[in-house]
């Protein structure tokens, strides 16, 4: 049972490696984590989706149709991704613009089928109900 338990660990280290070398803390791991999964929503087409699992500062910053569009404009247009490393996670609790708080910036290092390199800035904060959730997205 023990070596079992050793095995499950070592498979998810081995999942997460990228993420552990580039993110130090808990709360850039835990962070760097729910942005995959964010991404993955926008990845997949849904955007509406990823605009409801966003941060309320998010979400009152932008509308969801407004969040729709800009993404069909921006986003669509590259085509899906062909891999995406986590460069960089760096904590913070004070952000130009935004009110202070606890926030994950990360970058990105995506291909994508229509643009061979590009950088996704995706920004974290933790939100009201103690998750991390999206605050920020900008891809050059």
């Amino acid at each position: 049972m023990k070596s079992l338990g050793a095995a499950i660990v070592m498979v998810l280290l081995v999942i997460g490696i990228v993420d552990v070398v580039h993110a130090e803390s808990d709360a850039e791991r835990v962070a760097a984590a729910s942005a995959r999964a964010w991404l993955g929503l926008i990845d997949d087409g849904r955007y509406s989706q990823s605009w409801k699992d966003a941060s309320t500062y998010f979400r009152g910053a932008t509308t969801e149709n407004g969040w729709n569009a800009s993404l069909r404009g921006v986003r669509a247009p590259l085509g899906r991704v062909l891999s995406r490393d986590l460069r960089s996670a760096k904590e913070t609790t004070i952000l130009p613009g935004a009110p202070d708080g606890r926030y994950v910036v990360m970058e990105f290092g995506t291909a994508f089928a229509n643009k061979a390199s590009a950088v996704e800035t995706v920004t974290f904060m933790m939100d009201k109900d103690g998750q991390w959730k999206a605050a920020g997205y900008f891809i050059r």
